[in-house]
C-alpha cells in the first residue's frame, strides 16, 4: 500500500483502477497494457478486494484471496470488501477511501454505475480527478430504488463512461447521465503470450483422458453452467449427431448436476471438469476440434461480450457460437454464427464441421488472426489509455480556465 500513497515519481499522471474483479491476477493484465501504452507518462496502481466470496450462481466457485505476482509492473493493494457474495451491495471500507484520496489524477471505476461499491468510489475520488465508470449493461433495464438514484448520483460525478460492447453503447447512449458524458466502447483482451496454440500439451490432456488418435473431434463448452448459456440446447444437440465426437465441458454452476447425469450416458467420452487453474486454460482450449458458445438471451440478460471467444481464438480452435447479445459482433467471421434458438441449425453446423476439416481449420486460422489483431490486451490497453488521458487533459484545460 505504500507505494500507492507515495507522491506521482518525477511529476508522472497517476491512474488507480478499482474493481472486484482484480482479485483475479488475470484481470490485471488490463493496467499492466495502460502502463506500458503510456510510456512512463503514467503510473498505474490497482485496488482489488483482499478477499472475494463471490456467488455460485454467477459461476464464482470458490473464494478468491489476493495473490500478487512479482512480475507485475503495477502496483496492487488489498482492501477489505464486505458482503461480497452479492455484487451490487458489496461495500468496501475506509482503506479504499484512504487510498483513493492519496493524490490520483484519474480514477477509472470497474464496477456497474449502479451498485453500492460504484457510489463509493463516485463520492471518494478526489475532486479534482477525471473519473471514468465502466459497465456492461447491454439492456435498457429500469433498476428500482436505491439502485437507480446510485446510478444518477454516480454519473453526475463520472467525467465518462465506457461501454463494454457495442451493444451496451446502444442500449446506453441515449440514457439520461450516459448521453451527456462522452463515452468509448472497449472490450475485453486476451494474453497473446499465454493463450496460443499448444499442440503438444493438448494432445498430452487428450491422451492423459483416455482418448486416442483417431480422428474423433472434440466439442468443448467452458463458461458458466446456468439455463442462460444454452447448456441443455447443447446437450440435445450432441444427442443428435450421426459423426462420432467426444466432448468436454469446464465449468460449474446451478445445472453441474444435469450436465454430469447426462456426461454419464457417454463414459469416458464425455468429460466434465468443475475448475481448471488459470495457467492450464489454454492447454484444455487446445484439447478441442470446436468450442461452443450456444448462449440463449432472456428477458433479463443477453451475452455481454464472452470472453471465452477471444481465447479460444487466440488457442487456434474453431469457435461455433450463437447469435445473442455481442457475440456477432466479437466474432465477426471468423467463427460460425448459429441463431440461438436454431436447434436443428446447431445440428446442421457441428455435423458439417465435423465432416470437413478443410472449413474447421479455416475457421481457426482466421480466429487466431482476429485475436492478434483486435483483442491483444496491448491493443485494448492504448485505447483506455487514450480516452483517460483525454479525459485528463480536458478536465485540466477547464480548470485552467476558471470553469
Amino acid at each position: 500500500m505504500t507505494a500507492l500513497l507515495t507522491p506521482a515519481r518525477a511529476a508522472r499522471k497517476r491512474l488507480l483502477t478499482v474493481g472486484h474483479s482484480f482479485v483475479r491476477r488475470a484481470n490485471r493484465l488490463l493496467p499492466e497494457a495502460i502502463k506500458r501504452a503510456s510510456n512512463g507518462e503514467w503510473d498505474v496502481s490497482v485496488a482489488a478486494p483482499s478477499y472475494y466470496e463471490g456467488n455460485p450462481r454467477f459461476g464464482d466457485l470458490t473464494p478468491e484471496s489476493l495473490v500478487v505476482g512479482g512480475d507485475e509492473t503495477v502496483d496492487v493493494v488489498g482492501v477489505p470488501v464486505m458482503l461480497s457474495r452479492r455484487v451490487h451491495v458489496a461495500l468496501y471500507g475506509p482503506a479504499l477511501r484512504g487510498v483513493m484520496q492519496s493524490g490520483f489524477d484519474a480514477v477509472h471505476c470497474w464496477e456497474e454505475p449502479f451498485v453500492l461499491s460504484c457510489s463509493q468510489m463516485a463520492r471518494w475520488a478526489p475532486r479534482t480527478a477525471v473519473l471514468t465508470v465502466q459497465t456492461w449493461q447491454n439492456i435498457d433495464k429500469k433498476y428500482p430504488p436505491p439502485f437507480n438514484w446510485l446510478e444518477r448520483q454516480v454519473m453526475a460525478r463520472a467525467d465518462g463512461w465506457i461501454g463494454g460492447a457495442t451493444l451496451v453503447e446502444q442500449a446506453l447512449r441515449e440514457r439520461p447521465g450516459y448521453r451527456e458524458r462522452p463515452h468509448r466502447v472497449m472490450g475485453f483482451g486476451v494474453d497473446a503470450a499465454h493463450f496460443r496454440p499448444q499442440p503438444a500439451a493438448a494432445a498430452q490432456l487428450r491422451a492423459q483422458f483416455g482418448w486416442a488418435d483417431d480422428g474423433i473431434h472434440v466439442i468443448g463448452y467452458f463458461g458458466r453452467f446456468t439455463e442462460e448459456k444454452g447448456l441443455r440446447l447443447l446437450m440435445r444437440v450432441l444427442d443428435r449427431l450421426q459423426s462420432p465426437w467426444r466432448a468436454l465441458f469446464v465449468g460449474g454452476g446451478l445445472l453441474d448436476r444435469d450436465v454430469r447425469r447426462w456426461a454419464e450416458r457417454y463414459g469416458t467420452n464425455v468429460k466434465v471438469i468443475a475448475s481448471v487453474a488459470h495457467d492450464d486454460v489454454p492447454r484444455y482450449l487446445g484439447a478441442l476440434d470446436m468450442l461452443c458458445v450456444p448462449s440463449q438471451t432472456t428477458a433479463t440478460w443477453r451475452e455481454q461480450f464472452g470472453r471465452v471467444l477471444i481465447e479460444a481464438f487466440a488457442c487456434g480452435v474453431c469457435v461455433v457460437a450463437s447469435d445473442s447479445g455481442e457475440i456477432p459482433h466479437v466474432v465477426g467471421d471468423a467463427g460460425a454464427i448459429v441463431s440461438e434458438r436454431d436447434e436443428e441449425g446447431w445440428r446442421l453446423t457441428l455435423e458439417g464441421l465435423l465432416r470437413d476439416n478443410v472449413m474447421r481449420r479455416d475457421l481457426a486460422a482466421r480466429g487466431l488472426h482476429r485475436a492478434r489483431e483486435h483483442y491483444t490486451w496491448s491493443a485494448i490497453g492504448a485505447k483506455y489509455l487514450e480516452f483517460i488521458t483525454a479525459l485528463e487533459r480536458s478536465r485540466t484545460a477547464l480548470a485552467k480556465a476558471g470553469r
